[in-house]
């Protein structure tokens, strides 16, 4: 074999031409070292704790709860020590302590966190990266965007510049800083990979989905674009391990901030309420309606007092349209409906009877949780199993040959209905040997199942019986 030898100057431009083509792609690489400087200041660590009735057992060190093998988690970190002397018997009191991230919104001491960083929370503490130590009080929180205002009592504290989440693009370069595992001040990085995602029992939030590694600690922590602008809130992870595996989800900065607007002036949030159960519509669903396309929000049912059934709305009707903006998907319509004012008017637009119609209904007030409408109590109730069901009536009873039973409508991903087999279309008929027949009946009968033990539950599924074992967490 013969070898080839070049003259060394042939070796020097060899070798320079790599180097400068390295070096001219470590160019076009963003560099973070200045937005890091700038907006260090501003980023908080949040330590929270409270006292709690420790029940037995001993949750992994960080992580309670992840036996599930995959489901969307708020993530934020958490230490459980038992008091010297307790021993974690049942019945015996302990400390709970937790670790979050936030970032301050103005000089006067306003900061945003996520409102599950500080849950039932006894004492706040947040933390500046200059060592100082402040307590904080909550000024309002709403779980339905999972945000939360505190407040410091300080003056002229460093704040961060905020962006506009509506002008985002996928692809575009981001970064985060927070305290996973309680490491103060971590940035990581990555690239916006969706916009306006949809997570389960999250239908309020247009989630930002990255690739930024985010862990227990990062929640409540801001997202940046290259800019150095804040435009989203590090919320929640996908995960079947319990750790980072590529997928977080942040709320948008202009959700979030209407939110904290709300939070800071009135101490709640009112958000538009249209009174109806809605579900997807397949394509099945979409050609028996003489549509083109699936798309929209089929209503299945509605509240009797609802400000829907007052302004002529019936079941059957699919909502395409709130105020000329498309309903895409029926977890599109509650987002929509929520961004406007209680009282004000909407223009919807409808398919009915295969044609095209509007509606206009002046929009009511989201009940307050202890006066449940019929739609949020069922959802509410159903969330423990993971489904969304709806009544039959007798004539569909009669064609499939069952007494009672409830449709199953929707299945939440990873929910104990997922693990169990269930499906959307399924006709569940009993639930650990006691018969089903109305969504009321379904949510007692949940309500009153024992945790982590296998419970039998009967379907009916293409005509045949089938039983499979449900185990809720």
């Amino acid at each position: 074999m013969k070898r080839l030898i070049l003259p060394a100057t042939l070796w020097l431009c060899l070798l320079f031409v790599v180097t400068a083509g390295s070096a001219a792609q470590a160019r076009d690489l963003p560099d973070f070292t200045q937005l890091v400087k700038d907006a260090a200041p501003g980023v908080v660590n949040i330590a929270t704790s409270r006292t709690i009735e420790r029940r037995g057992g001993s949750p992994l060190h960080g992580f309670e709860g992840q036996d599930i093998p995959e489901i969307f988690r708020h993530f934020f970190g958490d230490r459980s020590p038992v008091p010297p002397g307790h021993g974690g018997g049942r019945g015996r009191s302990q400390e709970r302590q937790s670790l979050g991230s936030g970032f301050v919104i103005s000089e006067d001491g306003y900061i945003l966190t996520n409102a599950h960083v500080v849950e039932d929370a006894d004492e706040i503490l947040v933390r500046f990266n200059d060592r100082r130590e402040m307590a904080a009080e909550v000024v309002g929180s709403d779980p339905k965007t999972d945000i939360a205002l505190l407040s410091v009592d300080a003056d002229d504290l460093p704040t961060l510049t905020l962006g506009d989440s509506d002008a985002l693009e996928v692809g575009a370069w981001v970064a985060a800083i927070g305290s996973p595992f309680g490491f103060d001040h971590s940035v990581t990085s990555g690239i916006i990979s969706a916009m306006n995602r949809t997570l389960p029992r999250d239908a309020y939030v247009p989630f930002i989905q990255t690739d930024v590694a985010i862990n227990p600690g990062n929640s409540g922590g801001p997202l940046f674009n290259l800019d150095g602008e804040v435009i989203g809130i590090n919320s929640q992870i996908f995960t079947r391990s319990g750790g980072f595996m590529g997928l977080s989800f942040a709320i948008p900065i202009n959700v979030a901030m209407d939110v904290a607007d709300q939070l800071r002036d009135e101490g709640r949030v009112d958000r538009g309420w249209l009174g109806v159960m809605i579900q997807p519509v397949s394509r099945d669903l979409a050609e028996s309606f003489g549509m083109d396309k699936p798309g929209g929000a089929l209503i299945a049912d509605l509240d009797p007092d609802g400000p829907a059934a007052k302004g002529g709305l019936q079941a059957g009707d699919i909502i395409l349209a709130v105020n000329d903006q498309e309903v895409t998907r029926s977890s599109t319509l509650p987002r929509l409906i929520g961004r406007v004012a209680p009282d004000e008017t909407v223009e919807l637009s409808l398919m009915r009877d295969g044609e095209k119609m509007t509606e206009k209904v002046a929009l009511g007030s989201w009940p307050d949780s202890d006066q449940p409408s019929r739609d949020q109590s069922r959802n509410d109730s159903q969330a423990r199993l993971g489904v969304e069901v709806g009544e039959i009536d007798d004539a569909l009873r009669e064609r499939l040959n069952v007494d009672g039973g409830v449709e199953v409508r929707d299945v939440e991903p990873g929910s104990a209905a997922a693990r169990a087999g269930i499906r959307p279309g399924d006709i569940l008929v009993s639930i650990d040997h006691q018969s089903v027949s109305t969504a009321k009946e379904l949510s007692e009968r949940v309500e009153a199942l024992p945790d982590d033990r296998a419970i039998p539950l009967r379907l009916y599924r293409d005509g045949r019986s089938l039983f499979v074992a449900l185990r809720l967490d």
